[in-house]
């Protein structure tokens, strides 16, 4: 009874999260290729769509977008493209919307295995799909700026230690494994980076009845170790780190606005931030989601793909 009343309230958050962001409730667009399975079984948790821009080019470069659901939900992937997705195919990159994992249907590292897996699929099935994958940007809001960071301060790990914990990145999730789970820029729409610092005021660790101690199967205050491993702040020391921009409203209720500012100060540091902007009077979604902030998350992956194109 407890587990199905935490249950519910977990879905009423995502809902009530959900209901607050541009494009819920209006029509959904049709993607071009819908309900892709990229991990060769039949979970929902596993499918992605794919949006092409209408311009009727060969292939086009790829961003891959994640919703966020304090990793409660393994099915919103609808809902990703008409809330960050839309301005990206308007500026000519081809996005992938994908489902992961919840926190319900497996603990971390579950859902980041998901995303490095759907990163290696459409690498493996770029000419099926029009992609090209010369560059691959990655973004998210909510938790799923949580995932997109993990993605990129990840770029090249197989596992990662912390204390007497080791996790593993990239599990057995899909295969193509001769295919890289790197991305070549980031933007972090207010996701939850320091799972260390989570409280209203980033100095300490939230209870067991948060959406990190779902995720990892504890309190986080008993297993600092695994609040580390699900920490993207806890990885800048790699050395194959992109370039981020950090999106974040000093109005968020949900994720601390000093999350945002922490994260931003700490890729600085390693000279790894492009940009942080902080959106004044910005909620979780409502205000920080508006023209400018899109505009920022386009020009700064357009910025990107051209210096990756003269690396490459």
């Amino acid at each position: 009874m407890k587990r199905s009343l935490l249950s519910f309230l977990m879905l009423a958050w995502v809902v009530m999260a959900s209901a607050q962001m541009p494009g819920w409730g209006q029509p959904q667009v049709e993607p071009d290729w819908k309900d892709v399975n990229y991990a060769g079984d039949d979970l929902e948790a596993h499918r992605l769509d794919i949006y092409l821009p209408k311009t009727g080019k060969k292939k086009y470069k790829v961003i891959i977008a994640i919703y966020g659901s304090a990793w409660f939900s393994n099915n919103m992937k609808g809902m990703t493209y008409m809330s960050i997705g839309k301005p990206l195919t308007e500026a000519g990159f081809a996005v992938v919307c994908i489902n992961h994992r919840s926190s319900a249907d497996a603990k971390y590292p579950a859902q980041i295995q998901d995303v490095k897996a759907a990163i290696r699929f459409i690498r493996a099935n770029a000419k099926k799909y029009k992609l090209d994958t010369s560059f691959v940007g990655i973004t998210g809001f909510s938790s799923g700026g949580h995932l997109a960071s993990m993605a990129g301060v990840t770029n090249g790990m197989k596992t990662r230690t912390s204390g007497n914990v080791t996790i593993d990145l990239i599990g057995d999730v899909g295969g193509n494994f001769r295919e890289s789970s790197d991305v070549d820029a980031v933007v972090d729409w207010f996701g939850p980076v320091d799972m260390a610092h989570m409280s209203d005021d980033c100095t300490t660790v939230k209870d067991e009845k948060s959406p990190e101690a779902a995720l990892i199967g504890g309190a986080p205050a008993d297993n600092p170790d695994m609040v580390a491993l699900i920490s993207p702040i806890t990885y800048l020391d790699s050395p194959n780190l992109p370039q981020f921009l950090v999106i974040h409203g000093d109005a968020d209720n949900v994720v601390p606005h000093c999350q945002g500012v922490n994260f931003s100060e700490a890729l600085k540091k390693v000279g790894n931030m492009s940009d942080f902007i902080s959106v004044p009077n910005g909620q979780h979604g409502p205000v920080t989601f508006n023209e400018s902030t899109f505009q920022a998350m386009v020009g700064f992956f357009k910025h990107e793909m051209r210096i990756t194109k003269r690396r490459k």
